[in-house]
């Protein structure tokens, strides 16, 4: 199978939350993460989030330095990389930030479950949409279609559970993990990994590769190479 380079990025408290129980998408990274995570976006040829995350936060995926853009465009590439979702039904709102923030690519990957309608609606805004034979969507074959779009590198941002099935199906290559000096709690607030779980023989293997601090708010960065 052909596939881009996956790097996955999170932010997360110390009890390993990526968000709260309210599931609003809670600020948790420090404005010197933020500035990793821009330059991140901007080595990437694509940056993709899961289906809760796509609708309910409707993130930017953009990068945001005037620098980092520039600089993009001196390579001859877009300024912000193509935004990827994944999402079973594909009811996002057209005026909405994924779909109309920053001049991008936005590919769009989902099932027979997304209405006609809605397709059409998404194609108008001028959004490539992909439907899935079947109801469930193979992350394999979105690998596939991303490295046939010349998709090399993909920076993943979330949520929880389409982490959780790259890392089931050993498509992650590289996880860099922004903990911050905070605590959520609450059993019902995302983990970096949701989904059913992994036995511990089947647990995914890291390795670690760097551990950084970061002074602004007490954080730490810790990057992990993914055993295959």
């Amino acid at each position: 199978m052909n596939r881009p380079h996956i790097l996955i990025n999170v932010a997360m408290t110390v009890d390993g939350k990526i968000d709260s129980v309210e599931r609003s998408g809670a600020a948790i990274s420090s404005a010197a993460d933020k500035e990793r995570v821009d330059e991140l976006r901007a080595a990437s040829d694509a940056v993709m989030v899961g289906g809760r995350t796509l609708i309910m936060e409707d993130p930017k995926l953009t990068v945001k330095s005037a620098v980092l853009r520039a600089k993009r465009k001196a390579r001859n590439l877009d300024e912000n990389p193509a935004k990827v979702g994944v999402a079973s039904v594909a009811d996002l709102k057209p005026d909405g930030k994924f779909l109309t923030e920053g001049p991008a690519r936005r590919l769009i990957f989902t099932t027979r479950k997304t209405a006609p309608k809605l397709i059409k609606r998404l194609e108008k805004t001028g959004a490539e949409v992909f439907v899935a034979e079947n109801e469930v969507i193979d992350l394999r074959e979105v690998m596939n279609a991303l490295h046939e779009q010349g998709i090399r590198k993909l920076m993943v941002e979330g949520g929880g559970t389409i982490i959780a099935e790259l890392f089931r199906l050993g498509l992650v290559d590289e996880l860099t993990i922004y903990i911050a000096a905070r605590l959520f709690g609450g059993a019902s607030a995302p983990t970096l990994a949701d989904g059913p779980g992994f036995v511990p023989e089947r647990a995914p293997g890291l390795t670690l590769e760097s551990v950084k601090k970061f002074d602004d708010e007490g954080g730490i960065l810790v990057h992990y190479s993914i055993k295959h």
